[in-house]
């Protein structure tokens, strides 16, 4: 039976030296053991991650990341780490902070930490002045952190003094924490990979944003193929839908467990599956010193440890935030503003990290526009001209598909946005605006110097704007389409231009086509006109040559150049034989004519093109449109 949705979902972490009590915690605040290995059990010690669950009577919830301490299962700490909220921080009361809580303070400065609570545990082993000193020397090792200023709280997991206090807090920390972005795209990166008899294949990971239905498909990355989700629990319950924040367990079915692993990938299919990511990089201070221009690291993100090259414009020398590449070995989906680690190769110095670059939604938009229209601005300003589909906006704003389509509908009803087609796409708006006041520009230009012209090609404005020659095309035809521009047999023009020949070229061509009685159906070849353009000397004859064709006073049949009228003539007459004996053949069209068969083939081919007859063995039909 499916269980009810919480209220509120979100993930709590423990971090601490090993040793310092994080398991025995957890076993208090919730009741369940997160050491899941016998090993573990046996030796006290945390070897991998650890989960339980945390449930609070208004249905605010939280799944409990229990990570390693030692320094030798950092990797498996880095894996359960990405999903952390709010933070436990545990400090041995009869110990003080040791290297493994500061090393583990410094990762998680660079991922998803909102808030951190922390806790003096076996508070029970020492005095109260003992405690107090503690204490003291806690807040001096957090100053300068993010924690710097954190509550705390002295437990004893031993004896349950402080548990219900930290519990009241640790509600408190839930309840102000952000909504994990309900309507962006779901993304899981998966932690635990496991069987089930009956069942099969089982992974389990913090679904970091968006929701998940049973029935639904997903992509698994880095294959990149898709997989179904059959049945989906939080902590044991069976649910229908999850959230944003929830420790979920997937049922795969048609996929074997040696398939999958930790540190792949479930993600909505709109996510483009990548090895190079931009990013923005942060350099842990005491490292800028090991940095080089290109360097190879291992990369954590999400639940992953991937192999890769951190490549800088120049070497940094500040701890200061800078834009980098991270080259991954492999490729994996990653969403905007996901965290991420870097550590030496070898050996495994902590180098820094980061986030995957998003867009930059501040200076887009107006007063009034939610964060949802302002990213999707953005986002179409960063694409330039050759805009983004609807599953490319979403994935750039981090939004579902059918969120980001009802967002640009509604953008193109505003005009804020086009949508262009071949393939369709949307562009912004103000980007292609620009575009077109250079195109009118140059338009209305080309007709004042040249008013005989039929206009000005996609090819000759492209170059003239230095914009791809498909890409300007699209964008134009939106505005052929609204009437802004004019556009007849492949050059633009200002709408209700008509161009004009000068005396001379007109005069020119009434020679050069004149009607010749004697040879009513015989037109002069292309050669020869070529040649008697290029010997008359007249300015921009050859331009109006290519308005007469454009226009169709002049046309062009394979070899030869017919007048207008006489195509319109010669088509009649073609009709009207046909529908008199319902077929012609070449040899009685030549003679219809009083052509050679060499003008005569041609013809025909070019009515067949123009779908005014259709060719039926030795002999032509009139199509049925032209009947």
């Amino acid at each position: 039976m499916a269980g009810r949705q919480a209220r509120g979902v979100h993930v709590i972490g423990t971090a601490g030296h090993v040793d310092h009590g994080k398991s025995a915690l957890v076993r208090a605040l919730t009741g369940t053991d997160p050491d899941r290995w016998i090993e573990e059990r046996l030796r006290g010690m945390t070897l991998d991650l650890g989960f339980a669950h945390m449930r609070f009577d208004d249905g605010t919830e939280a799944g409990i990341v229990d990570v390693p301490g030692h320094e030798r299962f950092l990797h498996n700490m880095l894996a359960g780490a990405a999903g952390m909220e709010l933070l436990l921080l545990l400090v041995a009361a009869n110990e003080g902070p040791k290297p493994q809580t500061l090393e583990h303070l410094a990762i998680l400065q660079y991922l998803n930490v909102k808030r951190t609570i922390v806790v003096l545990s076996k508070a029970d082993l020492v005095e109260a002045a003992e405690l107090e000193f503690v204490g003291e020397l806690v807040g001096e090792a957090l100053a300068g952190t993010f924690a710097a200023g954190a509550p705390v709280f002295s437990v004893s997991s031993l004896t349950g003094a402080g548990v219900a206090t930290l519990r009241a807090a640790i509600h408190e920390g839930l309840a102000a924490l952000p909504p994990r972005l309900p309507e962006a795209p779901a993304y899981l990166p998966i932690d635990r990979v496991f069987s089930l008899p009956g069942h099969g294949t089982i992974v389990t990971g913090t679904l970091m944003q968006g929701s998940l239905a049973a029935g639904d498909e997903l992509q698994h990355a880095p294959p990149g193929r898709i997989v179904r989700v059959r049945g989906l629990q939080v902590f044991g319950e069976n649910r229908e839908t999850v959230t944003g924040g929830s420790r979920v367990a997937l049922n795969l079915p048609g996929v074997e467990t040696r398939e999958i692993a930790r540190g792949d990938v479930l993600a909505s299919p709109q996510f483009a599956v990548s090895s190079d990511l931009e990013v923005t990089f942060r350099p842990l201070p005491l490292a800028l010193g090991l940095l080089k221009r290109r360097m190879q690291v291992r990369a954590y993100v999400g639940s992953a440890e991937l192999l890769g090259t951190l490549v800088f414009e120049s070497v940094p020398e500040s701890p200061l935030e800078m834009r980098a590449t991270l080259r991954l070995r492999e490729p994996t989906v990653v969403v905007p503003g996901t965290p991420f680690v870097v550590r030496r190769l070898s050996p495994k110095t902590l180098l820094g990290g980061g986030a995957i670059a998003g867009i930059d939604a501040e200076d887009s938009g107006t007063a009034g526009d939610s964060a949802e229209v302002s990213a999707m601005l953005a986002v179409l300003r960063g694409a330039g001209l050759e805009g983004l589909d609807a599953a490319q906006a979403g994935a750039a704003a981090n939004l579902r598909v059918a969120i980001a389509e009802e967002l640009l509908g509604s953008l193109v009803e505003g005009g804020r946005a086009l949508e262009v087609r071949r393939p369709a796409a949307y562009v912004d708006a103000l980007a292609a605006g620009a575009t077109f006041e250079g195109v009118r520009a140059r338009i209305a230009a080309a007709e004042r110097e040249s008013p005989w012209s039929a206009g000005t090609t996609a090819l000759a404005l492209a170059r003239a704007l230095a914009i791809p020659e498909p890409v300007l095309a699209r964008v134009l035809a939106v505005f052929v389409e609204d009437g802004q521009l004019a556009y007849r047999s492949g050059y633009y023009a200002s709408p209700g231009f008509v161009p004009e020949l000068s005396a001379e070229q007109h005069a020119f061509f009434e020679r050069l086509f004149a009607p010749d009685p004697n040879v009513a159906n015989i037109p002069p070849e292309l050669d020869a006109v070529r040649s008697a353009l290029r010997a008359a000397k007249i300015p921009g004859i050859e331009q109006a040559f290519e308005t007469l064709l454009a226009s169709g006073a002049l046309v062009r049949v394979g070899d030869a150049v017919y007048r207008g009228d006489q195509i319109a003539g010669i088509r009649s007459r073609l009709e009207a034989a046909l529908r008199k004996e319902n077929r012609i053949a070449v040899s009685a069209f030549r003679e219809l004519l009083g052509t050679s068969r060499k003008f005569a083939v041609p013809l025909l081919e070019y009515f067949d093109s123009a779908g005014v007859t259709m060719r039926s063995g030795d002999v032509r039909v009139l199509r049925r449109s032209a009947r």
